[in-house]
């Protein structure tokens, strides 16, 4: 195979209202390490955030709408003057860097525990078991994995508070200087759950057809445009594979029909988890066709990318930008390391959720 020229990672792409000095993102990544009480981005997250600002955007771990919405110990908001206030001390420090990012919009839905909520019982679309684990912290801060248990449906009649949540968000998000957001409608969570046929059996408007399964997705991103603007907002969706205890084989098609419709709203991006970096397969090249067919807008992708990879699939046109996640996490400078095929840090999987510095804010830069 030839071997391509990482430098092109370094050409800047238009997002939106923005503008990327690069195409290395940083894919949005669950490190549970928020300050409690408050569920607040903490001191390590504003230096965590900084370090990386060479991205050519840092998208950040998913951040919970809602008190409702969170699912795992330690993850933080967007919807308290308190989380607000915490999340601008690291947009500050990205932007004094001379970086851009987005927060990323997150409702877990049943990938949760009643633990987190006093008792009360996860939401998702459709009252269903669910063979799935989320993470939590006993007594002396290690990290458990527990048992989620069976949801209970959201009523027709909450479907409006739910999308108020994400417009709320949107604008909280604004308030604390990110310069966009993404919508997590990927991995198993709540909209993703809204969209797949295999844990959504409603019979309402938000159930049974494709159409009104897509619904949701769409009224979500719809509120986001409202309260900020098209070009400030993008959308994460993942077309195949089975996260968090949803496998679903009409995911592909399912995924066309959403972006197809996404097009028509001229987002900042579009951003599509491959499933290869879970342990699935790679996304087929006749299925990356169909989605630059079907969104001829900006298109991101995160998977087991390296630098060959992401130049040939940019070179090919069939994305603009790769978004790193284990990568990222171990090697502050990434996009400079890619260009110029310096080795790379490896990233210690012990550190990755929960704990302090260690594994977080203490890996080293050329």
């Amino acid at each position: 195979m030839t071997d391509l020229d990482p430098t092109r990672l370094l050409v800047p792409l238009d997002l939106g209202a923005v503008k990327a000095s690069n195409r290395v993102f940083m894919a949005p990544l669950t490190r549970m390490r928020a300050a409690q009480p408050g569920a607040l981005a903490s001191d390590l997250s504003v230096e965590y955030y900084r370090q990386r600002a060479s991205a050519g955007l840092l998208i950040s771990e998913g951040t919970q709408i809602s008190a409702e919405g969170q699912g795992y110990a330690d993850t933080p908001g967007i919807s308290t003057p308190e989380q607000v206030r915490a999340w601008r001390r690291v947009t500050d420090a990205v932007h004094a860097e001379g970086g851009l990012i987005a927060a990323q919009l997150w409702h877990t839905g049943r990938v949760n525990h009643e633990s987190l909520h006093d008792g009360e019982l996860p939401v998702s679309a459709s009252a269903l078991p669910v063979r799935v684990r989320t993470s939590l912290k006993d007594a002396d801060g290690a990290v458990i994995r527990a048992n989620a248990p069976t949801p209970r449906a959201l009523e027709t009649e909450e479907i409006p508070r739910l999308v108020e949540d994400y417009r709320r968000a949107t604008a909280a998000a604004r308030e604390a200087g990110f310069d966009l957001v993404e919508v997590h409608a990927a991995h198993g969570y709540l909209l993703h759950q809204f969209l797949a046929a295999t844990c959504n059996v409603r019979t309402d408007a938000y159930g049974g057809s494709l159409e009104n399964r897509a619904r949701l997705v769409l009224e979500v991103v719809d509120a986001c445009i409202s309260e900020w603007g098209s070009d400030r907002v993008a959308i994460r969706l993942s077309p195949q594979g089975s996260f968090n205890g949803l496998a679903d084989d009409d995911g592909p098609e399912e995924t066309l029909h959403v972006i197809s419709r996404l097009a028509e709203r001229d987002l900042a991006y579009l951003h599509i988890s491959e499933p290869d970096w879970a342990g699935g397969p790679a996304l087929p090249e006749e299925y990356r066709r169909r989605l630059r067919v079907a969104y001829p807008g900006t298109l991101v992708a995160a998977g087991s990318y390296d630098a060959q990879k992401a130049v040939r699939l940019i070179e090919a046109g069939l994305i603009d930008a790769a978004a790193f996640g284990r990568s990222f996490i171990a090697n502050p400078d990434l996009p400079v390391r890619l260009a110029t095929r310096a080795p790379l840090n490896e990233p210690v999987p012990a550190t990755f959720y929960g704990g302090g510095a260690e594994g977080y804010i203490d890996y080293p830069v050329l």
